[in-house]
């Protein structure tokens, strides 16, 4: 093991569009572990949405990253070193470990994994990800078999995954993506209804076919004008699952709108609810345990995609603004199956 830790730093707090010079690569020594902390080499770090929302000087759910601070960043590892009762070397442990090599955290920040499973599907089907589709389609909007479900970001981490259960409970489900290889890919790869390209000049009328009498259940990922363009085909009593804001979060300045929803959400009785997949811990290894036998029987794919290298975690989450990713975005920086 090196006696030294690689670090992207967070330097300044960006306006608009991510750009990698808000990062610094810095390198400082490994922090032993003491009074209940654990070392651990971090081996797959998390992309996601959120990132961007924590650079942000407005709380979340979580404190904001501040400039100086190691990026805020959910990664999956092993124990190299323990002094917390539990937890041993070797241990597959996940948690906001951040944005470098070795992370020396109180132990009882993490959460210990089943290493049966492999370190790709814990951090993304098994994880967040996957739990975020399964509480936001059965909790959140209680799904029932015959219903239209549409879901916006549909080739992305909790779309591809979202779109999958809601087939497996028997609705009709149409996916948003960008590009006809994605839309392609969701259809013919994901086993997803149909698919709508939202970069078409025709997109309007292409959703409006597609979804014909109209849609039960709105699977929110994005917002903006995607949330605007589905508002007149929800139906009476639908309801909408506000995941993420995927188009807002790199603007300087809130978008307007969407337009029409208020008048909507009272003519057609809408129901809209926002959640945080923190509030299902008490029942996250009954869904994971739901999740992992769907893959194991076949029913449920877990799309990933994984890119190698510490030094291009900036480059990568910057990508995943653009949609160059398919599935849940991730970072290898250490062999998931070395200590």
């Amino acid at each position: 093991m090196s006696d030294n830790n690689r670090q992207w730093i967070f330097l300044k707090r960006p306006q608009g569009t991510l750009t990698e010079d808000i990062f610094e690569l810095r390198q400082t020594a490994i922090e032993k572990p003491k009074d209940g902390k654990i070392l651990v080499r971090t081996a797959l770090v998390s992309l996601d949405p959120a990132n961007r929302a924590w650079m942000e000087p407005t709380p979340t759910y979580k404190e904001p990253v501040m400039p100086g601070d190691v990026m805020h960043g959910f990664a999956i590892g092993r124990v190299v070193e323990s002094s917390a009762e539990g937890f041993q070397p070797g241990d597959v442990v996940e948690g906001m470990l951040g944005w470098q090599e070795y992370a020396t955290v109180p132990a009882a920040t993490v959460r210990k994994r089943n290493p049966r499973h492999s370190m790709e599907n814990l951090l993304g089907v098994l994880g967040i990800t996957g739990l975020t589709a399964y509480y936001g389609l059965l909790e959140v909007a209680k799904i029932a078999a015959g219903e239209t479900v549409v879901i916006s970001a549909a080739a992305g981490a909790v779309g591809t995954i979202t779109g999958q259960i809601a087939k497996l409970k028997g609705c009709r489900v149409i996916g948003i993506a960008g590009g006809p290889e994605k839309c392609a890919w969701i259809t013919e790869g994901l086993g997803f209804d149909v698919a709508v390209d939202y970069k078409s000049a025709d997109f309007k009328a292409d959703l409006a076919k597609a979804v014909g009498e109209g849609v039960d259940v709105y699977f929110d990922n994005v917002g903006g004008d995607i949330f605007e363009a589905i508002i007149p085909h929800l139906k009476t009593y639908a309801r909408v699952v506000a995941c993420g804001t995927l188009t807002d979060y790199n603007d300087a300045e809130p978008q307007p709108g969407p337009r029409g929803l208020q008048i909507a959400c009272v003519v057609k009785r809408l129901r809209i609810e926002g959640f945080i997949v923190l509030d299902y811990m008490a029942t996250w290894d009954k869904a994971e345990e739901e999740l992992a036998g769907w893959i194991e029987a076949g029913s449920l794919k877990p799309p990933v995609d994984v890119r190698e290298g510490f030094e291009t975690l900036p480059a990568n989450l910057i990508g995943l603004f653009k949609g160059t990713n398919r599935g849940k975005l991730m970072v290898r920086i250490a062999p998931v199956q070395s200590a």
